[in-house]
């Protein structure tokens, strides 16, 4: 049987780091908060398990640098939700802040390879 390891709360992640996947999920298409959840707790295999308290302080953050925009809609079942979708100031910081992950990423996975003699 496989054991799974816990979901990483809130406080694990990279500071900065929700921003990112914020913006990401967005690409995919406008989200409603609770669909945002939903999407990126999917979309990661359940790793990243981010709540409601979390993501919506993040949009609002988001709102604000006009990296998003909302706008009330009704949903599928006929309640009214705020729906957030990706400006093209978002697209440009999502571009700029994949390229510092990537950087991250890159510099992390270098770490775990064995130094070189240039390296020393």
């Amino acid at each position: 049987m496989l054991k799974r390891t816990p979901a990483l709360t809130r406080i694990e992640l990279l500071q900065g780091t929700l921003d990112l996947i914020v913006l990401q999920s967005l690409r995919w298409g406008p989200q409603h908060g609770y669909g945002l959840v939903q999407l990126i707790r999917a979309t990661s295999r359940g790793v990243l398990d981010v709540d409601a308290g979390s993501i919506y302080p993040a949009l609002h953050r988001l709102e604000r640098q006009r990296a998003v925009k909302a706008a009330w809609e009704l949903s599928e079942n006929r309640q009214r939700v705020r729906v957030y979708r990706l400006t093209p100031a978002g697209r440009k910081q999502l571009a700029a802040e994949r390229s510092r992950w990537e950087q991250l990423s890159q510099a992390m996975s270098e770490l775990f390879l064995p130094p070189t003699a240039a390296d020393r």
